[in-house]
């Protein structure tokens, strides 16, 4: 992610001509998802499909002693039971898989539990039955003896030195020596610039605090779901709802020790996913399952197990000092970030700490990140994963420091913002960004300037996420009639198939009606790292385009042949072949002609580009709320909400607006009222929408969006991601509204009202 800005820019297209791009067709699976035609993960029948269940651990943490599954295998109608046993024993090695990387030990342990069991909903075995009722009883007759541990969920408390720990065999990484004894901390890491006690020494105003957070969910709302079949001569196949067909055929066959070449998976439609769904828990289960039984096995979650057993993101403990000079110049920075990854190492504490103050140009300063592992579920990535985490912070505090400054908090933003050749605090320089076009376009929004009532506040905060580029494969294929199918490797979770569609109907001078995007399987496309990272349309987009643009140089080949002109005298306008010689009188070819034709000039026309994109846009949001604090209940409303970001070039606008007002919406939820709640024993109460609440229609305003396009040149039509950013600023712009209305900040979220309740009473 690090080195991807410094790289030579290439002119885009002249957007001055864009017939497609930029428009607003009706999306292309809208129809299948309104009528209910479309497929989900636990959508897929088969001819005599087994049904699977997933016994789990009770306890959060517990040495498992034994496991009788006699009584199961003997009831009728059970067809297969796997356990740890069924599994090999995988050596350490990491996996880089789009914006976040797995360890495929660990992955393979957080499948089915080997030994001990870490947390609370932990899978230690699984089978397979003719119904869901036999399979439910099966479930209930394993025997599992367990030795209940000590556990740990609280972040600060699991680094404690008499703390319990997960893994004997963990050593703090990124220290100067190797710890003598293991601990529940796997990795310190640290950014750092200049003199920071120097230039404390000379600030004129210095504002620090501490900042807790809580476990939440994507929240996604379709559950984790698969169908897998084992056939006879060791062929695999996985139908799966998921953010990369290919990553589960990676994470397969690395779990079971299988060839990646023997499994294909066919990705279904995804009813969310937000970075939830870029690792594995049922596929692997379900191919061992369908592997001894011979036969189909389906795999659904339910509620409470995507709850329990599937990954939020981190709670955190966080530390921000800021120092300034009284013109409001931010001259020093210490930022301490203490991350919660679950089971097994890996939270997004290191994106956290590269997000934590790249909006800003600070000279000198500190970022120290802790990676802690605690007996609670594996964290997974959330959009812009740990980013939202640190900018509710850092964005706290600038808040204060802006208060104690007696500065307008744009003002502060924009004397301090990063700009075009300022070099990035996580070390690239930055180029063709549109930051302080956001910071001006929230100033001189109507909305910044409007009335107050009592009891409300207003709170500004600013987000960054860098983007990503990466591997990618697409194919265009023109039909007979000229009409184009346009075949990429990226699981639509976005509007991906629209803007691949667009993309290929601007190149090829379509109508978009005429351009059908189609998502393959594993075994009918190039290989393409997973939907994530906000690549997709960037990266995936790219090889669409480069194909297209092949294809028109094959048009004009074709196009030269049937006018028995040169090749250099023809060109390609508005979807034709036209020559361009007049006096020669030859007259246009359109697509569908030349179509119609190809077996005349050389058979089937197509392309395919796979590349590894490189050059992804950086993207800035600044996001403004009101909202309204009931004195007597704690109770906050929201009353008004407008984010504006820098989008490079929106492709489709209706679906970039959707991306933003769905970032502001879930982290609405994140800063209010989401939270994974543990009982003393370990165990999360709160797993189900009754319980765990996420925003409803009636808890949001209208959001407004502003759309700033300044445009990615590394990109053929200036697109940079656009998913991830939406969700960094809001917790911090309504922590910042809050403190706005009851006259004290607020620094552990979420600002539930009784604990605004209780602030207000504190006086």
């Amino acid at each position: 992610m690090s080195d991807v800005l410094d790289r030579p820019a290439a002119a885009p297209l002249d957007d001055g001509h864009l017939k497609v791009v930029g428009t607003r067709p009706i999306r292309p699976d809208g129809a299948d998802k309104v009528t209910g035609k479309a497929a989900y993960g636990a959508d897929l029948a088969l001819p005599g499909m087994l049904v699977g269940r997933i016994k789990r651990s009770p306890h959060p943490h517990a040495r498992i002693v034994s496991i009788d599954t006699r009584r199961a295998r003997a009831l009728p109608g059970v067809k297969a039971i796997v356990t740890a046993a069924d599994f090999p024993d995988l050596a350490s090695e990491e996996y880089e898989a789009g914006e976040s990387a797995a360890n495929l030990r660990d992955l393979s342990l957080n499948v089915m539990a080997r030994h001990t069991a870490l947390y609370d909903g932990h899978a230690v075995a699984a089978v397979a039955a003719t119904s869901s009722a036999i399979a439910d009883e099966a479930i209930a007759l394993i025997t599992v003896e367990y030795e209940v541990l000590p556990h740990v969920v609280e972040v600060e408390a699991a680094m404690a030195p008499d703390a319990p720990v997960l893994h004997a065999h963990m050593f703090t990484e990124g220290l100067a020596a190797r710890p003598d004894k293991p601990s529940n901390i796997a990795k310190r890491n640290a950014i750092t610039r200049g003199d920071l006690a120097a230039a404390f020494a000379e600030a004129d105003v210095i504002v620090e605090d501490r900042y807790v957070t809580a476990a939440v969910h994507q929240g996604y709302i379709e559950p984790h779901a698969c169908v897998a079949s084992y056939a006879a001569d060791g062929q695999c196949q996985v139908w799966s709802s998921s953010q990369g067909q290919f990553m589960i055929r990676t994470y397969c066959a690395k779990v079971l020790d299988l060839e990646a070449s023997d499994i294909r998976v066919t990705p279904a439609e995804i009813g969310g996913g937000f970075g939830g769904k870029t690792t594995v828990y049922l596929e692997p289960v379900a191919l061992a399952l369908s592997r001894q039984s011979g036969a189909p096995v389906k795999l659904v979650m339910t509620r409470d197990e995507v709850f329990r057993a599937s990954g939020p993101t981190s709670a955190s403990v966080m530390h921000v000092k800021l120092g300034a000079r009284s013109d409001g110049t931010i001259i020093a920075a210490d930022v301490v970030l203490k991350f919660q990854s679950g089971a097994f190492p890996g939270s997004p504490v290191g994106a956290a700490s590269m997000t934590a103050l790249a909006c800003y140009d600070i000279p000198n300063f500190s970022i120290v990140g802790y990676d802690v592992v605690t007996n609670t579920p594996k964290v997974a990535a959330y959009r812009a994963p740990g980013a939202p985490i640190s900018a509710f912070a850092v964005e706290s505090a600038v808040d204060d420091l802006a208060r104690r400054l007696g500065m307008d908090p744009i003002a502060l933003r924009e004397k301090n913002a990063v700009r075009d050749g300022v070099k990035a605090s996580y070390g690239p320089t930055f180029r063709n960004i549109g930051y302080v076009e956001t910071l001006e376009a929230i100033r001189e929004h109507p909305h910044y300037a409007a009335p107050l009532g009592p009891n409300q506040g207003r709170g500004v905060a600013v987000g960054f996420w860098f983007n990503v580029g990466g591997e990618s494969t697409a194919a265009v294929n023109l039909n007979e009639d000229g009409s184009a199918v346009v075949i990429s490797g990226n699981p639509d979770i976005g509007g991906s198939r629209a803007s691949m569609a667009m993309m290929a109907a601007e190149v090829l001078g379509l109508p978009i009606e005429k351009v059908r995007p189609i998502v393959a399987d594993t075994a009918s496309i190039g290989f393409s790292m997973l939907t994530g990272g906000s690549r997709t349309t960037f990266a995936t987009g790219m090889a669409v385009t480069q194909a297209a643009q092949k294809i028109v140089e094959d048009l004009k080949r074709r196009g030269a042949l049937l006018m028995d002109v040169p090749v250099d005298q023809v060109d390609f306008v508005n979807g034709a072949v036209v020559c361009l010689d007049p006096a020669k009188g030859k007259a246009d070819l359109t697509v569908a002609e030349l179509a119609e034709k190809a077996a005349q000039t050389g058979g089937p026309i197509g392309a395919q580009v796979s590349l590894n994109a490189q050059g992804a846009g950086p993207g800035f949001g600044v996001h403004v709320c009101d909202v309204e604090v009931d004195p007597e209940t704690g109770h906050v409303t929201v009353l008004r909400y407008t984010a504006a970001q820098d989008v490079g070039k929106a492709i489709h606008p209706s679906y970039v607006e959707g991306q933003i007002q769905g970032g502001v919406a879930q982290g609405v939820g994140w800063a209010l009222n989401e939270e994974y709640i543990f009982d003393r024993g370990g165990r999360m109460e709160n797993a189900g929408f009754l319980d765990y609440r996420v925003p409803v229609a009636s808890d949001l305003p209208m959001i407004d969006t502003v759309m700033v396009e300044v445009a990615n040149p590394r990109h053929p039509f200036g697109a940079k991601g656009v998913g991830e950013v939406p969700i960094v600023p809001p917790l911090a712009a309504v922590a910042n509204a809050v403190r706005g209305a009851i006259g004290k900040r607020m620094t552990s979220l979420p600002l539930s009202p009784p604990k605004i309740r209780a602030a207000i009473d504190a006086g």
